[in-house]
């Protein structure tokens, strides 16, 4: 589903075209998310306008760049209004903020139960982060809390978001 001005607080999901979407729909599977369309994420915070993290740093874009979005609907029910009006703010407060590649091996390692050394740590000390974990953090910083196991958002992928939002609205 599709729509250029989604509601504050919707996370917008959508496949990325070439070989880092092929990349990133291999990782994703080799995860256990299963192999779907959807390898980037990025949060509405209205009137058409969505925050997403990108190799040049988190920036503001309009959701009309996405010839295909899935909206979820179903995350946005895990808040109140004034939680989701909320990730508006958090999702500006991290405009800017670097890209992290980095988080690719991090959840390389945790899928693999290879110790990381300080990596997770690493990379929350640096402030970078890839577009799924972005959202996720948006969400937990506004109160929600989109996954019951604790887990770290730089472990969330598009697909994680993908399925839990297939999981609520069921």
């Amino acid at each position: 589903m599709t729509t250029s001005s989604p509601p504050v607080g919707l996370i917008g999901l959508s496949p990325i075209h070439g070989d880092v979407g092929k990349l990133i729909e291999v990782g994703q599977w080799f995860n256990g998310d299963g192999f779907k369309q959807w390898e980037h994420a990025f949060i509405s915070i209205g009137q058409g306008l969505i925050v997403e993290a990108e190799p040049g740093g988190a920036r503001v874009a309009h959701a009309d760049e996405y010839a295909t979005v899935h909206w979820c609907y179903g995350l946005a029910t895990l808040g109140t209004d004034a939680q989701l009006q909320a990730t508006e703010d958090a999702a500006k407060k991290y405009l800017g903020t670097p890209y992290s590649a980095l988080d690719y091996f991090a959840l390389t390692a945790h899928r693999l139960h290879i110790p990381e050394f300080g990596l997770k740590t690493y990379i929350g000390d640096t402030g970078h982060m890839i577009c799924s974990q972005l959202v996720d953090q948006c969400y937990a910083d506004a109160g929600i809390h989109v996954f019951t196991d604790n887990r770290w958002p730089g472990y969330v992928t598009p697909l994680d978001l993908y399925n839990r939002d297939l999981e609520l609205v069921k």
